[in-house]
């Protein structure tokens, strides 16, 4: 029993940890665990002011000690002040001790609670160890067995706030981590994007190289033709009013008959205007192919706008000839502005491909606004859609966040925007309504800074 009384941590049900009695002997009181006590606050709970005198005067020597004698005086030291020990009597007058240490446990986790108490019943000891007390001495206590017990509970509070900082240092590393993942991603997407445009680029030059000349062939002779067949149809309207010998019209006749001479005479006209219709929209394919990715003209420069949008709009038609989306021009005045035309080209088709996906197979509108404000130039798109939902607005400019079902959509197209406006030293924004629509600001400088020579220089 006397073994029990002075070292009660020794038996393996009773502690959290397990010492060797030689090291037991081998600590001393005064000498913490490799860590700074004296900060510490130890909260003493007891009925009897001569064991709460004794207790500080054991303790005070390195930690910061309070007394509490009842457990609402003690629930009033801990609202007002953090500790790092409680050493609390378990039978005391009114609500127990045991009562305390279930609130302590409760509403102060990180605070560890030594139990002391005159009884030495192995039952009592297993109870208060599972209700979360860190260790229980007997009375009287054996001052070497409460310094020791007091540093190990302040020693495991250290390890635990250790721990804690460990584990943020290591979500703040994660972050970090994450972040520059999904930087290099976007970068990838970037590289990639710019590697189709190129390509994109380099097709137009061979479709312009290849068709131009053919189409130009085509137009020229559909020129030419319609003039002949305007002379030709001259010439056989005169024939048609002469006389002729009664055999010679009656075979005239038989043979209009079966070519559908009257109706081949109004489609000719029909049949090459047409011809010269698909010739040119060919050539003007084409062409938007050009204005577009501006093979020519990959270099930092002057670039007009409105033309650019205008060529981007021709390439979408897909979307505006349905009949259900009204495409609305409100250009201003604006100045032409410098930057690198294809890639804001690519703005443009963005922010329209998806403005038309936002209205679908409803009827709709889709507006493009443009005007000037000081040094700046504005372009708002604005769609009459679906609009986009509150948790969604946050992460439409994330690389590879996307609300389109799987296979319709990368979630890059706003997130390549969003770098190429900022490239050009511009910014967009975003206003929509839930049910109503969507609409998209796009702000450059007038007088912009080839982001080649910011790269440099910075």
């Amino acid at each position: 029993m006397e073994d029990l009384r002075r070292v009660p941590f020794l038996i393996d049900l009773m502690i959290p940890m397990s010492l060797s009695y030689a090291s037991v002997l081998e600590l001393r009181p005064g000498v913490p665990l490799g860590i700074d006590a004296a900060r510490e606050h130890v909260l003493i709970v007891d009925d009897s002011p001569t064991v709460r005198l004794a207790f500080e005067r054991q303790l005070s020597g390195r930690y910061n000690c309070s007394q509490a004698s009842s457990f609402m005086d003690a629930l009033e030291r801990l609202r007002e002040n953090e500790f790092a020990v409680v050493v609390l009597d378990i039978q005391m007058p009114g609500i127990s001790g045991v009562e305390l240490l279930r609130k302590i446990v409760e509403k102060y986790p990180d605070t560890a609670v030594i139990m002391v108490s005159g009884v030495s019943r192995p039952q009592v000891v297993l109870d208060t160890m599972r209700e979360g007390a860190f260790d229980y001495l007997i009375k009287p206590c054996d001052p070497y067995l409460l310094d020791l017990t007091v540093d190990r509970a302040v020693e495991r509070l250290a390890l635990v706030r250790r721990t804690e900082r460990y584990k943020t240092d290591l979500e703040e590393r994660n972050t970090e981590l994450a972040d520059g993942k999904a930087q290099l991603e976007l970068l990838q997407a970037q590289i990639v994007q710019n590697a189709k445009m190129a390509s994109l680029g380099r097709l137009a030059a061979g479709v312009a190289h290849e068709l131009n000349n053919p189409v130009g062939f085509v137009l020229c002779n559909l020129e030419m033709l319609g003039d002949d067949m305007g002379k030709l149809l001259q010439l056989i309207r005169f024939y048609d009013a002469a006389e002729l010998p009664d055999a010679i019209a009656t075979a005239a006749a038989t043979i209009k008959s079966e070519i559908r001479y009257e109706t081949m005479l109004d489609e000719l006209d029909s049949l090459i205007t047409d011809c010269r219709d698909g010739a040119e929209r060919i050539r003007d394919i084409v062409q938007n192919l050009r204005t577009f990715s501006r093979l020519g003209e990959a270099e930092f420069k002057v670039i007009n706008i409105h033309e650019g949008i205008d060529s981007t709009v021709r390439l979408l038609s897909r979307y505006f000839t349905g009949g259900n989306i009204e495409l609305v021009r409100e250009y201003g005045e604006i100045p032409s502005i410098e930057g690198y035309s294809g890639q804001l080209n690519q703005v443009w088709m963005n922010l329209l491909a998806n403005a038309a996906q936002a209205v679908g197979t409803t009827r709709g509108e889709i507006k493009i606004t443009t005007r000037v404000h000081g040094e700046m130039v504005e372009v708002s798109i604005s769609d009459t859609g679906s609009g986009i939902a509150s948790e969604h607005l946050e992460h439409i400019f994330d690389p590879f966040y996307t609300t389109k079902p799987v296979g319709d959509g990368t979630g890059l197209g706003l997130s390549i925007s969003f770098s190429i406006v900022e490239r050009h030293s511009g910014r967009i924004g975003v206003e929509t309504q839930v049910g109503k629509g969507t609409t998209f600001k796009v702000v450059l400088p007038v007088k912009g800074r080839d982001p080649m020579d910011r790269a440099m220089n910075s």
